[in-house]
């Protein structure tokens, strides 16, 4: 909470900082207004979903058998291991989910406070627990900016094309793509179930992406540059319906002091990745299981609030 108060502050500060250069009033409402005042513009999510869902609904009930690192469903197997690698000020401690589908819809997107918009947020393990989640990560922040291709458990949500995203399949395949090549209902047309906007792509045909460390996500003011040892989430793809999910805990030395872009890019060709995406990363970087926390974020346990999840419903 700490960490999350800190970071708004920043973010308030750098608003009203540019607000001095700008007309007086005018700089500080606009800044506000942009980065830190909610604005709602779907308010059921569940409901606009199933309004607009053009897939057909999948009975993904079954008897699961859990136990501290496995899950097993009809449509679902999950594995969860914890890796520790170097010592003193160099360990780096990450956590791996191999996820195996068989159907391709049980992996879904839910929203911060079943809502849609911008600055809506809510802490993941909150988010995961409102869906009936067993499994969990941090999605790609979608509601700090207004610009991406989204498209959530087949439902168009924004279609403004601005970088590389990444696209799920409904026959279990996981493309990068070019957000500005291309528009939310072409994808949709194409059978794509969720698109998630952050990036970069780390890794592509089975080797890693040249130039990843001098990536910026976002030029607005108050967002954290990518580069560097920092806490991180990812998702890979072994095969069709096949993908792996990284969380790296960070900034905190002794036990974790994070990756940087290329050293995810290698943990991620370790598992077997042919392809790999970079997701929202430091303090939102969160993994959930059967009930509660995988990682330790920031080194406090302390979940960030941020906008959506990645999910598996138990």
């Amino acid at each position: 909470m700490a960490e999350k108060l800190t970071r708004k502050r920043a973010i308030v500060a750098a608003a009203l900082s540019l607000a001095l250069v700008l007309p007086a009033g005018a700089g500080a409402a606009w800044a506000l207004d942009r980065f830190v005042i909610q604005h709602v513009e779907i308010t059921d999510v569940a409901a606009y979903e199933a309004e607009n869902s053009t897939v057909a609904t999948v009975d993904a009930t079954s008897e699961a058998v859990t136990t501290a690192t496995t899950y097993q469903s009809d449509t679902a197997s999950i594995s969860i291991s914890t890796v520790v690698t170097g010592s003193g000020t160099d360990t780096v401690t990450y956590y791996v989910a191999d996820v195996q589908l068989t159907d391709a819809t049980a992996l879904r997107s839910a929203f911060a406070q079943n809502s849609f918009g911008e600055n809506i947020v809510e802490n993941p393990s909150a988010i995961a627990e409102d869906n009936g989640a067993v499994f969990a990560i941090n999605g790609d922040y979608y509601g700090f900016r207004d610009t991406g291709i989204i498209i959530r458990n087949g439902v168009i949500y924004r279609d403004s094309g601005a970088r590389t995203g990444l696209a799920f399949y409904l026959d279990g395949h996981v493309e990068v793509y070019d957000e500005t090549a291309t528009t939310a209902q072409e994808l949709l047309d194409a059978d794509v179930w969720n698109t998630l906007s952050f990036g970069p792509a780390i890794i592509a045909d089975g080797e890693p992406v040249d130039g990843i460390e001098s990536v910026e996500v976002d030029t607005n003011f108050g967002n954290h540059s990518i580069q560097g040892d920092q806490p991180r989430t990812a998702v890979g793809v072994i095969d069709d319906n096949h993908l792996v999910f990284v969380v790296v805990d960070g900034r905190s030395p002794g036990y974790s002091k994070g990756v940087t872009l290329t050293g995810l890019a290698d943990i991620m060709l370790g598992l077997g990745a042919t392809t790999a995406y970079n997701l929202d990363g430091g303090g939102s970087s969160t993994m959930y299981f059967n009930g509660s926390l995988v990682n330790n974020p920031l080194g406090t346990g302390t979940e960030r609030g941020t906008s959506d999840i990645l999910y598996i419903g138990g």
